[in-house]
C-alpha cells in the first residue's frame, strides 16, 4: 500500500482534466490512495489565518472551486482524497479549528512555513538566512512546531524539518539530536502522525523530511508515518519512492498511515 496526500494542482485549472494528468502518474508509480492537498494560503477563505503581504498577493483563489473539482473526479469513478495544507501561526488555534469544520476533509496537514515575517523557505527571502543565528533559527522553528502538536488540530505534520530546505543545518549533532528526541516524545504523547516527504530531494538540500536520526528517534516511539512527495507537477507524484521506502523500512517501520473523512487506518508498507 503507497500513498501520496501531498501534492499541489495549484499549477494549472482547478479542473477534472488537469487533475487527471496527477491521477495518471499516481497510477503509473503504484500509488493506491492519491490526494490533493492544496495550500491554504491561496484561497479567499482563509486569509483570516495567515494574512501577510506574500500571502495578500497570491490569495486569489475558491476553496469552493478546488473542493467542486475533487467531488466531480469523483462522481466520475476517480479515487481521489480531499485534502489541504495548513500554515500553522501560534494564536490562530481557535480560528483554524472552526475552519476545518466547514469542509468535509479526508486529512489537513499542518506545516510551518513562517517565523514571524519571515518565509523561511521563500526563495525571495533565501538571502535573509546569511541575517540569522543558525540554531536560534532552528530553536524558533521546532519551538514553533512544538506548540502545532500540542494544539492537536491536523491529521499529520508536513515535512517536519523542512527548515534546512537550504541547506542551512547547524553542525552541533547533540543539539540537532536533542531536539529530535524530544520532539519524537512529544509526537507519541499526541498521537501524532509525521510523514516523510521526497520533496527535500529536488531541493537545495537534496535531503529525504526527516533527518535519519530523526526519524530513528521517531520510529523508537512507534510514531506513525505517512509517505508524501509533496509534488507541485504531475511528474513529481510519487517521486523518488524507492528511497523513501527504504528510508523507512530501514528506521524499522512496517506500516503507514492513511485517511478517510478524518479517521486513520494502518495499512502495510508496500
Amino acid at each position: 500500500m503507497l500513498t501520496d496526500y501531498h501534492t499541489h494542482t495549484e499549477r494549472g485549472p482547478y479542473t477534472v482534466p488537469w487533475l487527471e494528468r496527477f491521477l495518471a502518474v499516481a497510477s503509473e508509480r503504484g500509488i493506491a490512495e492519491y490526494g490533493v492537498s492544496e495550500h491554504g494560503y491561496r484561497f479567499k477563505q482563509t486569509g483570516h489565518l495567515l494574512d501577510n503581504p506574500w500571502t495578500r498577493e497570491r490569495r486569489t483563489e475558491d476553496l469552493d472551486a478546488y473542493a467542486e473539482m475533487i467531488m466531480q473526479a469523483r462522481s466520475i469513478g476517480h479515487n481521489v482524497k480531499f485534502g489541504l495544507e495548513l500554515d500553522y501561526i501560534p494564536g490562530t488555534e481557535q480560528q483554524i479549528a472552526e475552519f476545518i469544520k466547514q469542509y468535509p476533509f479526508d486529512y489537513v496537514i499542518g506545516s510551518v512555513h513562517w517565523l514571524g515575517d519571515f518565509g523561511f523557505d521563500l526563495s525571495e527571502m533565501r538571502n535573509q538566512w546569511s541575517l540569522r543565528d543558525l540554531k536560534q533559527t532552528y530553536d524558533e522553528y521546532f519551538g514553533i512546531v512544538t506548540s502545532m502538536v500540542e494544539a492537536e488540530l491536523f491529521d499529520f505534520i508536513g515535512h517536519p524539518d523542512v527548515i534546512k530546505v537550504f541547506g542551512d543545518e547547524p553542525d552541533d549533532q547533540v543539539f540537532l539530536r536533542e531536539w529530535y528526541e524530544r520532539l519524537a516524545e512529544l509526537f507519541e504523547q499526541h498521537k501524532t502522525v509525521i510523514e516523510i516527504s521526497t520533496a527535500g530531494l529536488r531541493k537545495p538540500v537534496g535531503k529525504l523530511y526527516p533527518a535519519p536520526d530523526f526519524l530513528a528517534a521517531c520510529a523508537k516511539r512507534r510514531v506513525p508515518v505517512v509517505i508524501n512527495s509533496d509534488a507541485h507537477r504531475p511528474e513529481d507524484v510519487g517521486a523518488d519512492y524507492d528511497q523513501a521506502i527504504a528510508f523507512a523500512k530501514q528506521a524499522g517501520y512496517q506500516t503507514l498511515v492513511t485517511f478517510t473523512e478524518r479517521r486513520r487506518s494502518s495499512e502495510p508498507l508496500g
